[in-house]
């Protein structure tokens, strides 16, 4: 009975993300013809296999990773609030921006026109303190101790930032300001064929991971008593969400909330926690999400688009307040 249950709501999920990926196609800020996706007008050709296109599959690449990322912190730290970012990924990938926009202030026009530049500062910041938070965690034994060493390094991270920020000249500012409000239009066919591969390691390995997962769901003595090796399981969560929540963020910049509601949209459509599942169901709830939110950035006006991060917190939030109330 569950099993025919949760085929048909995978089947009703593909069903959602494939129209979802039509409509992120077909709408934006310039407007085109109903035919336009089977017409053969340069113009339109081009706005949607170079622009539309790779926009909607970095919304899926995206939405699914954070998702994934989110779900496997929240299962290490048996903490509903825990996200992508817990462990100080965003907050590395903006000190690693800052320092290579905001310290090197004096060529602005430079820096700003390199953006493998950009990238690759997102990269080092954020593996930085993954390693860091790496390191520490075979010296600590409980998750909470990890989360809180998290926490503390991605707060070192954001102070190191504010101090540049404060430092720095307006137009530097104003280019990481707009980093990190996301975007997925920044992610061309030149960085998709980088992204992409980084992402599906990320999502294999997290499917290998199953089975220590619902391990850790009954606690870390428990998962032991099944002869699951939590160090080992910790460096593998962390590698996980270094290659999904890290790449993400580097290529689009921290994206607010998804990574935190998913997991708990997955939990309650499947009514389980077992890893089994709720894997796949966060990597179609969290793309089917973030095209969402992506169509709605181009809702306001013609030519004029909203911030990913604006939209994402408005959707994850309700979701994550919905779920508490529905808890009690």
């Amino acid at each position: 009975m569950r099993t025919g249950r949760n085929i048909l709501i995978f089947g009703i999920l593909a069903i959602v993300t494939g129209l979802l990926f039509v409509c992120d196609i077909s709408f934006g800020s310039v407007s085109l013809p109903f035919n336009a996706l089977v017409s053969d007008n340069p113009l339109y050709r081009d706005i949607i296999y170079n622009f539309r296109l790779p926009k909607a599959l970095t919304a899926i690449v995206t939405g699914a990773a954070i998702s994934v990322a989110g779900l496997v912190m929240q299962t290490l730290f048996r903490n509903p609030l825990a996200g992508p970012y817990v462990l100080g990924v965003s907050s590395g990938a903006s000190l690693g921006v800052a320092v290579y926009l905001l310290a090197g202030s004096m060529l602005p026009t430079a820096l700003a026109q390199s953006g493998w530049g950009l990238v690759c500062s997102a990269v080092f910041g954020a593996v930085l303190v993954l390693l860091l938070v790496l390191g520490v965690s075979f010296r600590v034994r409980q998750a909470v101790s990890l989360l809180i060493v998290g926490i503390m390094f991605g707060q070192i991270a954001g102070s190191l930032v504010t101090i540049l920020q404060n430092a720095s000249n307006p137009d530097s500012l104003k280019l990481f300001v707009v980093w990190t409000f996301g975007s997925l239009s920044a992610v061309g066919w030149n960085y998709m064929w980088v992204m992409l591969p980084l992402v599906t390691i990320g999502l294999i390995l997290a499917y290998t991971l199953q089975k220590p997962l619902n391990g850790l769901l009954l606690g870390e003595n428990y998962a032991q008593g099944l002869g699951i090796n939590i160090t080992r399981t910790r460096v593998m969560i962390i590698v996980v969400v270094a290659l999904l929540a890290g790449t993400t963020t580097a290529f689009t910049g921290p994206i607010a909330f998804i990574g935190m509601a998913v997991p708990h949209l997955v939990r309650g459509l499947f009514r389980t926690a077992d890893h089994r599942t709720t894997i796949t169901g966060c990597i179609l709830c969290g793309a089917s999400l973030m095209m969402l939110c992506d169509i709605a950035t181009q809702l306001p006006a013609q030519g004029y688009t909203l911030p990913i991060n604006a939209i994402s917190a408005l959707v994850g939030a309700p979701i994550i307040i919905w779920i508490i109330i529905k808890q009690k």
